[in-house]
């Protein structure tokens, strides 16, 4: 689950991370006020969507010459008028994809006079299983092209959960970015603070982007992306408050009611699978056969007759479906059990794109026999082969 800047940084201060001064406003006279409370006299409205990119992003609405999604504002006018242009428009960014994002809230800081930009990240190093502190020297809106050209410049340093941070930890961090003195301190201190938030929530990722040296000589974070591990959100119903159910794709949003591993992507050809595993190796070969996968669907190793319904209706809401491929085995999960799902789903929905069936496991002779009697026009496969094949075949024939 993932929040908004203005989020985590409230979220942060708790931990006694050091953040401008900053409102977060649902209107544009709430932008205005929010200012009003600001010392001033420079204000940066910042536009509240799930994406990165927002400062070079440009408004769908708005000409090519407009300004992006974070814009600085020396009056209360300026910050009016900003306001203005950006509420209820569509904000497109690197990471939103041409569609983009309506932005319906923003956030109004606190100018900063920036010295040096750095970036930094805590999140869960996958090769070592530890949590790890990525830090560069080379902080703002390019980070990307930092860690495409210049990877040396982006150091990572592994903590040891027995020990969990330590002080010889903050300086490295403090060395990785070139600071020494009370900077040096500050840097330690920030690291420290950020690593307990990230464990305090259980936090997949916390980033910071940037984290800058004001003209005071203080260290301040200025940009906050943090996003939490969902499986541990059971034990933060305070975290659970904060979820903005409408930055989050529709038809991932009602899978994750039903518990559902669910991903849409951008082709045209459903996938039904138990096992993540399982639904990648699907999709690879719907890509080999020349087809390219709607979504990722993995409906899991116990999934009753009722969650198999709900994944059925889920992947036929998406109207860029033109066919759909099942490719379960039963292990836990019983073929039988997927058959009355999938018989009950497509009549419920009055099912009009090809479908393609492949079961093997348990109770497999079972769950063909109930397909087979069905009276739908379902079209079985011996194998993940076959059926890439065959459903790649029916929706081409179809077109």
């Amino acid at each position: 689950m993932n929040i908004h800047e203005y989020q985590a940084k409230e979220l942060l201060a708790k931990f006694g991370v050091p953040v401008p001064a900053g409102h977060a406003a649902l209107s544009v006279e709430e932008a205005v006020e929010a200012a009003r409370k600001l010392p001033g006299p420079l204000y940066v409205v910042k536009a509240q969507i799930h994406a990165g990119g927002r400062g070079k992003g440009k408004f769908k609405e708005l000409g090519p010459d407009a300004k992006g999604g974070v814009r600085l504002a020396k009056t209360l006018d300026e910050v009016r008028a900003h306001a203005t242009e950006m509420l209820g428009n569509t904000l497109v960014t690197i990471q939103t994809g041409e569609a983009g994002k309506q932005v319906n809230r923003l956030y109004v800081t606190d100018g900063v006079d920036i010295e040096k930009e750095f970036y930094l990240a805590v999140l869960v190093d996958r090769a070592t299983g530890r949590v790890a502190m990525v830090v560069s020297t080379e902080g703002g809106m390019d980070i990307e092209t930092v860690a495409h050209d210049t990877p040396e410049k982006i150091h990572t340093l592994d903590i040891d959960p027995a020990t969990g941070f330590m002080p010889h930890h903050g300086r490295a961090v403090a060395a990785a970015l070139g600071l020494t003195g009370d900077l040096a301190r500050q840097a330690a201190n920030v690291a420290a603070k950020l690593y307990d938030a990230f464990l305090g929530t259980d936090a997949a990722q916390i980033e910071i982007n940037p984290l800058a040296i004001t003209g005071d000589n203080k260290l301040m974070v200025l940009d906050a992306k943090v996003g939490f591990d969902s499986n541990a959100l059971f034990r933060h119903k305070d975290l659970m408050e904060l979820r903005d159910e409408t930055e989050e794709d529709p038809m991932e949003l009602e899978a994750s009611k039903h518990d559902l591993a669910y991903i849409k992507l951008d082709g045209d050809i459903g996938c039904m699978v138990n096992g993540a595993g399982l639904a990648m190796a699907t999709m690879d070969i719907i890509k080999l056969n020349g087809a390219f996968p709607a979504n990722f669907l993995d409906v899991g190793g116990g999934a009753s007759k009722e969650k198999v319904t709900s994944a059925f209706k889920i992947i036929l809401s998406d109207p860029a479906v033109k066919g759909i491929l099942v490719n379960i085995f039963g292990g836990i999960m019983r073929c039988d059990i997927i058959a009355e799902g999938i018989v009950a789903a497509a009549k419920e929905v009055n099912l009009s794109v090809p479908l393609v069936v492949r079961l093997e496991g348990t109770n497999v002779e079972e769950g063909k026999k109930i397909l087979s009697e069905s009276g739908l026009a379902i079209v079985p496969a011996n194998d993940l082969g076959d059926a890439a094949k065959k459903i790649v075949a029916e929706v081409k024939s179809a077109a």
